[in-house]
């Protein structure tokens, strides 16, 4: 399947090799799948897949500089993981993208898995112990 891999700068890349090394091999119960172009900045699960990119940039609702910023969009924790949440591509599912930490990390669930929150208990070890907390929140959460 094909995945367009991100492009993280030097210190987001290092943070993103670590993460893909921390993934887990099922996620929601479905087996890891190969993706193309292979890279360390992307993965995926299941078909429909759910697929995880790492160092992706700001979504326009995190951009106060953009007209689409929401200063009140949806969001979850998980397991000491922030999630932004957005409607999925089409219609479909949705798009989770981490928020508090120093790299942003998207995970796409189609509707197949609903409630689609559930695919992210999966992954929340890996990212919390692979993608370290945006120093601004570091002492105001309960993420220790």
């Amino acid at each position: 399947m094909e995945v367009p891999a991100p492009e993280p700068d030097a210190e987001a890349a290092g943070v993103c090799r670590t993460l893909a090394d921390a993934l887990p091999p099922e996620v929601e119960g479905r087996e890891r799948r190969e993706v193309e172009p292979s890279s360390p900045y992307t993965a995926a699960w299941g078909d429909p897949a759910i697929v995880l990119r790492c160092g992706v940039p700001d979504p326009a609702v995190l951009d106060p500089l953009d007209p689409a910023y929401d200063p009140f969009a949806d969001a979850l924790a998980v397991n000491d993981v922030s999630w932004l949440i957005e409607p999925g591509a089409n219609g479909d599912g949705y798009r989770f993208t981490t928020t508090e930490r120093t790299v942003r990390v998207e995970v796409t669930v189609p509707s197949a898995y609903a409630p689609e929150t559930g695919v992210l208990v999966d992954l929340a070890g890996a990212v919390a112990g692979a993608v370290p907390l945006d120093p601004l929140w570091e002492g105001h959460t309960d993420h220790g």
